[in-house]
This record gives structure tokens, sequence and C-alpha cells, in this order.
């Protein structure tokens, strides 16, 4: 069966994350890269985001499901005695490495790597988050650790920061639109 269909024309208006400038790439993210430089290159096909079919949408609530569910939330310092450690989870993680696991299993089931992007959030209480967000021809849609419900990211309580460049996933950009206040940098 299909997971994407022909991509549409366009985005519908609000529903999709209007980026911007290149902006710095998280160091867990550079010190994943250096291990994994496969997985940070540039992306080819990084056009108009596709229409998921319905069955393509199963596969994305399958793998979020799934993931929240085998693996166990941990922080980096508890499981490597230091913070920012980006890395596939065995069977404990924290939120990256959640995302980095749902990216992975995504890509391996069709999906392009210009539109399964690693996101980084900032949660109501000001604390850092990271989520994958799903371009679609239907907007952005946020898979999360933190509930199994893949939701539109305006239908999300986060402030969005910054996200993997669609044509290139080792870059990083700005979003432009995630947030009604100013920001700083995280970490």
């Amino acid at each position: 069966m299909a997971l994407i269909a022909v991509p549409a024309g366009g985005m519908a208006a609000g529903r999709s994350m209007e980026t911007g400038r290149v902006t710095s790439q998280p160091i867990g993210h550079y010190e994943f890269c250096k291990k994994f430089s496969s997985e940070c290159k540039p992306v080819k096909g990084s056009t108009a985001a596709p229409k998921v079919t319905d069955y393509g949408w199963d596969v994305v609530n399958e793998i979020n499901k799934a993931v929240n569910f085998s693996v166990m939330p941990k922080t980096d310092f508890e499981m490597f005695g230091k913070e920012e450690v980006w890395a596939y989870p065995d069977v404990a993680g924290d939120c990256e490495d959640y995302v980095l696991l749902k990216r992975h299993m995504l890509i391996e089931r069709g999906f392009s790597a210009a539109d399964t992007l690693i996101t980084v959030v900032r949660k109501p209480d000001g604390e850092g988050h990271a989520v994958l967000t799903l371009r679609t021809a239907e907007g952005d849609f946020v898979l999360d650790n933190l509930v199994d419900d893949v939701k539109n990211w305006r239908d999300t309580p986060y402030s969005y920061l910054k996200r993997q460049a669609s044509n290139n996933a080792g870059r990083w950009v700005t979003i432009e639109n995630g947030s009604d206040v100013l920001v700083g940098a995280l970490k």
C-alpha cells in the first residue's frame, strides 16, 4: 500500500511552519552527526510536502505509539553521566532519542528524510524539548514522546524554535511563526 500520494500544489495556510534563516545546530545533534554522517547530509527530493494516505497515517500513528510505549524515559545524565547525548535508544532515552528512532522508522517505511524533521521547542514551563515534525500537504504534524496522538503543530502547547532544514538534515533553520513571544536560544 502507498504511504503518500502525489504531492499537492501548496500547503494549508497557517497549518505549516514557516522556516527562516540558518541557525545553530544543537550540540547533541552535531555530535550525533559525527557518528552517523549519513543521517546528516543534504536531502534529495525536498520539494513540496506530500499528501499522506490513510495507510500512511496508520503507519505514522503506529510508529509514534510503539516508540512511546517501548522506550522508557530516562535522562542523558542517568544513562551516560553527561548532558545532551543524542543516540538511538535501546530500552531507554530522552526526548531527542525518541525522535531519532521515530524518524529512522518512518524513513525505513518510505517517508522522505525531507519530510521527517527533528524540531526543538520550548514547553510551557520553559524547558527545552524535541519533537519530530512530519511535513504533509495538510500541514505539519508532531510526533511527541509526551503524548500518543499525532497532532498538527498548532494544536500543541509548545513554542517552536528551530528544526532541521528539509533540504539538508545537518542544517537547522529558525521557525518564524512558532511563537507569539520572543524567545532566546536553548543551551
